[in-house]
């Protein structure tokens, strides 16, 4: 593996942050967390007219860019830095990543090519009230008439659900149990039958929504019943590509927090020089290198095909949660009073590290599931 980033990328990823630095702004994301969806057609499509990132990852081939994990890591990387509100994480990592994994390539042909110019917003539907976010807790029934698939039941925390044009669905047909009997299906976002509403979050920068789905008609996604190992590597690319997204906030966290303590003065000096402040920064500073570098191999490592990838994208996943929330806890201190306040910018990256936290299962779990791989 390469434990360096070629010119070429450092040359990307500076070319994301220009773009991102003009057009997301804490002015930008206030307005846009305020709306309904979370984000605005016009500018989605200027992103993807100009920059094209909804092509990076998807193959040549379909209408992408071919790129690896890598590449998507630094646009994620950046996009958490900026706090970006747009379903690209929705769309990309979600959507693409499921019909990419568990779609026939004639479905991928159809399917993939919209996405990638970011006509199509896509996402995938897979927890339910339960929060559990294992293949074995879905719930929601598909059953077959007349060569004709209904979903019943229904889908929560769904990300950019309420306004995605393409739903990637996991069901289950009536009477199986655990992971058997899961299928991938594809819905439209206007299909006669299914009921859409966002759900009221801590962050408002993340839109989810709970997804209601009353005898809807849907197409089969792949194979019939097989959806069990396509659903378990989208969750593991889902996974990493978050920690890419956590790692950009915790840093864009740090560097405010820095900035703000060298400027700020008490007792005639800048509080950035006291003991007690330097140590609490070069803390930040360790945590938040140990999370890159947990987010850069793991992305590595699904590059490469890693046999050991499983684990490793759940180290990085509970690194960069940990790393995330603490930095957030430790700018807010710094900034003292004001760091509590509405108006200040810091909160906003607070509840985006606290609903990350949990957003395809926190440390805790990831942890577990890290140790039963090294264990089996």
């Amino acid at each position: 593996m390469k434990f360096s980033f070629s010119a070429e990328q450092d040359e990307f990823r500076a070319a994301v942050r220009r773009y991102l630095t003009d057009r997301s702004s804490t002015k930008e994301v206030r307005r846009l967390m305020a709306t309904e969806a979370g984000w605005e057609r016009e500018g989605w499509k200027a992103l993807n007219k100009e920059l094209g990132l909804c092509a990076v990852r998807i193959p040549e081939s379909l209408g992408g860019d071919g790129f690896g994990f890598g590449e998507q890591g630094i646009v994620l990387e950046e996009m958490g830095r900026a706090l970006l509100c747009a379903p690209y994480f929705a769309s990309t990592v979600l959507g693409a990543g499921a019909i990419l994994n568990g779609g026939s390539p004639t479905q991928q042909q159809s399917l993939l090519p919209a996405i990638a110019s970011g006509e199509v917003v896509a996402t995938l539907a897979s927890t339910e009230d339960n929060g559990a976010w294992e293949a074995g807790a879905t719930v929601l029934t598909a059953t077959k008439s007349g060569g004709a698939y209904r979903l019943n039941g229904h889908k929560s925390f769904v990300l950019d659900g309420h306004t995605a044009d393409l739903i990637v669905v996991l069901a289950r047909a009536p009477g199986s149990t655990g992971e058997s009997g899961l299928s991938l299906f594809t819905v439209r976002g206007d299909a006669p039958g299914l009921a859409r509403r966002p759900l009221a979050t801590m962050d408002q920068t993340r839109k989810l929504a709970r997804l209601v789905f009353d005898n809807v008609e849907a197409e089969l996604l792949g194979d019939e019943g097989a959806a069990a190992a396509p659903f378990a590597r989208t969750m593991v690319e889902a996974a990493v590509c978050l920690s890419s997204e956590m790692v950009g906030g915790a840093a864009r966290l740090r560097e405010d927090a820095l900035a703000y303590a060298m400027m700020r003065m008490q007792f005639g000096r800048p509080i950035a020089s006291f003991q007690s402040m330097k140590h609490k920064q070069a803390d930040m500073l360790l945590e938040v290198e140990l999370a890159k570098s947990a987010a850069y191999y793991a992305a590595a490592a699904l590059d490469e095909g890693d046999a050991d990838v499983i684990a490793t994208a759940s180290l990085a996943k509970a690194c960069a949660s940990d790393t995330y929330l603490q930095t957030a806890i430790h700018a807010i201190q710094i900034h003292g009073g004001i760091g509590f306040t509405w108006e200040n910018d810091t909160h906003l990256w607070f509840k985006r590290a606290k609903g990350s936290e949990v957003l395809f299962g926190d440390a805790h779990l990831h942890r577990e599931q890290m140790m039963r791989h090294w264990a089996a």
